[in-house]
């Protein structure tokens, strides 16, 4: 039919004395964080140092339950704080709620220090995205009440965001009809960010309902409507979206290519490719000029339903107009091709990406990745992998994952240690999944349980808190081959580690179940 176009963790740069030598002597005999702001002065003009920033950041790390005596092992640094350092561990640690608002907080105690205005927006949205939203109140009267500084309405756009994606629609509404009580008087802007942040987590009707009650109140604008119409569509309610399209011409507003858009879309996942397509006319004859985002809808709409065929036809008639779709549009052919086993097609799609100018990024070599790794396709995987950085896109940490997670299946273990081995020096620093993939993976393999030990001791040196499921699994692997003394010499490190949480885990080694918070496994899964 379109043939008719025109066309975190931080990592301490010295580590503990290894026990590799006792490992191996063990096995020998007995058989391894949206703003930027204006600054206020800082107390020290000079910008600190990667170090400094990078203990401080540790040291949040190592103490991220609130029962844990962060502010003793802050002391040390509280003559060498400065404006420039909070703000550059608050940006680091921002997944760090409990720990980085206490880290806030001892540094407002220290004499003559005053935090920038960036650092408390920042921390409005440390304790927003960690769901402290009685903390995050408090802060706010507070700030009002002291008068810190003027709040802003994009201090409650952080606010509505958070409570959006906490699932909580009503309460964002309640945060904007609070605006009055900090001085804001909610503008058309204000009203758009809400409902953008209601409709972009799928709480569709919420806004549309919120808008039908105060629309009187405010002048809705284009953008306005195409936000909604959008929200509709996204979740389905087609005939709401077009009753809102029709609401925007008989209010007589100058409809443009993104109302425009924000219909097509909604048809196009309603299923309803066709009208979509008779309404591309209908732009076209109106004198709207449809945009690059205009033709990717149709893109994403023939990926959705495997006619991989148009999705090329669209492309072509954009190359005619020189148009360039978007790197989110690229990936989803470049996905599509590849679950389709046309592996050689998708590496095109990736040569056009850098000749047309739409740089490619992780996830776009990712699919491919991921299509070699389900194929074991080693020597494709590697080639791959060292491609990314020549052409200036460093692996992110699916990357690694999906291919150590594939040379330790193979048992290609050499390969596995030259990937680790340039991963660090690339500055990548493994996260507490990816040395999972490498302790499980080797666990499972016969006559590895010793490098596995080496993986889960260089994550306690680092001060990663293991999942619960690693040490489990090696503690098991330990005792059913009779290395009693390996786990208790591992549970002697972790009882010496500088993290608390770390810490804590011992027990779970020597098989002493502790009662305490379980961590969010599911956000980092083993399985990348």
């Amino acid at each position: 039919m379109l043939q008719q176009f025109p066309k975190v963790a931080v990592r301490s740069l010295t580590r503990a004395k290894p026990l590799h030598s006792l490992i191996h002597s063990l096995f020998k005999s007995n058989l391894q964080s949206v703003l930027h702001f204006s600054s206020q002065t800082q107390l020290h003009p000079i910008p600190p140092s990667r170090d400094i920033v990078n203990e401080v950041c540790r040291v949040l790390s190592d103490h991220r339950n609130p029962h844990h005596d962060l502010e003793l092992s802050l002391s040390s640094f509280s003559s060498r704080i400065s404006i420039n350092l909070v703000e550059q561990v608050l940006k680091r640690c921002r997944n760090f709620g409990f720990s980085a608002h206490r880290f806030f907080l001892w540094a407002k105690r220290i004499p003559g220090f005053e935090h920038s205005v960036e650092s408390y927006h920042i921390l409005v949205d440390i304790l927003g995205g960690s769901k402290q939203f009685a903390l995050l109140w408090d802060f706010l009267i507070e700030i009002r009440e002291n008068q810190y500084f003027e709040i802003s309405p994009e201090v409650f756009w952080i606010v509505f965001r958070a409570y959006t994606r906490a699932n909580l629609p009503n309460d964002a509404i309640r945060a904007f009809n609070r605006m009055v009580e900090f001085g804001i008087k909610p503008s058309i802007d204000d009203l758009d960010q809400l409902l953008y942040a209601l409709c972009k987590r799928k709480h569709a009707k919420e806004a549309q309902q919120f808008f039908d009650k105060v629309k009187h109140e405010f002048k809705p604008t284009v953008k306005t409507y195409s936000i909604l119409v959008r929200g509709c569509g996204d979740v389905g309610e087609l005939g709401e979206a077009r009753k809102l399209f029709d609401e925007m011409l008989e209010r007589k507003f100058s409809v443009d290519v993104l109302a425009y858009n924000s219909l097509l879309e909604a048809l196009c996942k309603g299923g309803n490719v066709d009208e979509a397509y008779k309404m591309f006319g209908e732009m076209r004859s109106s004198g709207t000029e449809p945009d690059a985002f205009s033709y990717s809808i149709f893109i994403h709409a023939y990926c959705q339903a495997n006619d991989i065929h148009s999705v090329f036809r669209v492309l072509d008639t954009m190359k005619r107009y020189n148009l360039v779709p978007n790197v989110f549009t690229y990936n989803c052919i470049i996905k599509k091709l590849c679950k389709n086993e046309k592996v050689e097609e998708a590496y095109q799609i990736l040569d056009e990406m850098i000749e047309r100018g739409a740089s490619p990024d992780a996830w776009s070599y990712n699919a491919i990745l991921a299509y070699h790794c389900d194929h074991a396709e080693v020597n494709m995987t590697l080639r791959l992998i060292s491609r990314m950085t020549k052409d200036n896109c460093m692996p992110d940490r699916h990357t690694y994952n999906m291919v150590l997670k594939l040379l330790v299946r193979v048992g290609r273990f050499d390969r596995a240690t030259e990937v680790w081995e340039s991963m660090q020096k690339r500055g990548f620093h493994p996260s507490v999944s990816t040395y999972s993939v490498m302790v499980h993976g080797l666990c499972k393999k016969k006559g590895q349980l010793e490098e596995a030990c080496k993986y889960f001791e260089m994550m306690i040196d680092d001060g990663i808190p293991p999942y619960s499921s690693t040490v489990e699994m090696l503690r098991n692997r330990l005792v059913g081959l009779g290395f009693l003394d390996m786990i208790e010499i591992l549970a002697d490190k972790m009882e010496r580690s500088t993290s608390c949480s770390v810490q804590e885990l011992a027990n779970e080694m020597r098989g002493n179940k502790t009662v305490r918070k379980s961590r969010r496994e599911e956000t980092e899964s083993e399985s990348d």
